[in-house]
C-alpha cells in the first residue's frame, strides 16, 4: 500500500507493507538514529514524534503515519542535545536519540515542567549507563536557559 507523510520536515510517499512496523520503516528510510532496542515499547529507544507526540515506532504500523507528521532525532535540533552531553548524562549513546525526542515533545507541550512532569515523561525511556539523575539535571536546565 502507499502512505503519504511528512518525514523530517518533508514530504515522503512510499510503500509500506501493511504489517510493516514504522521502526523499520524509519530504518530503511535512513534514519539510524532511530535505535531498534526490545521491540515491545519498552526501552523507549524507537521513541519518535508522530503529530507532536512521542511514540515508540516499534509498536506502531507504518499504515498508520499515513498523513501524518514525523519527525526522529535527524531532523530535530534542540538544546537537549549539548546539554545531555555537558550534564554527563550521555555515556554509550544508544538510549539518547529517543530521550531527545521524548523531551522535545515534553518542553514542546509544557515549557516549564516539574521535576515530577520530566520523571514522568522520562519514565519509559531506559538508559543502563548514567542512571537519570543527569537526564533530568539536563532538562532542567534547559528549561531555566529559556
Amino acid at each position: 500500500m502507499r502512505i503519504s507523510f511528512i518525514l523530517n520536515g518533508e514530504r515522503r510517499e512510499i510503500e509500506v507493507d501493511p504489517g510493516e512496523k514504522l521502526l523499520d520503516l524509519l530504518r530503511r528510510l535512513g534514519c539510524k538514529g532511530v535505535k531498534t532496542g526490545c521491540r515491545k515499547g519498552e526501552c523507549g529507544s524507537c521513541t519518535v514524534i508522530v503529530d507532536g507526540k512521542p511514540v515508540r515506532s516499534c509498536l506502531i504500523f507504518a499504515p498508520q503515519i499515513d498523513g501524518k507528521e514525523v519527525w526522529t532525532i535527524e531532523g530535530v535540533d534542540h538544546p537537549i542535545k549539548d546539554t545531555l552531553l555537558e550534564e554527563g548524562a550521555v555515556q554509550c549513546g544508544f538510549c539518547i536519540p529517543g530521550i531527545v525526542m521524548t523531551v522535545k515533545a515534553l518542553l514542546d507541550e509544557n515549557p516549564a515542567p516539574t521535576d515530577e512532569d520530566i520523571k514522568d515523561a522520562l519514565k519509559g525511556n531506559l538508559c543502563r549507563c548514567t542512571g537519570y539523575i543527569q537526564q533530568i539535571e539536563a532538562v532542567k536546565r534547559v528549561v531555566k536557559k529559556s
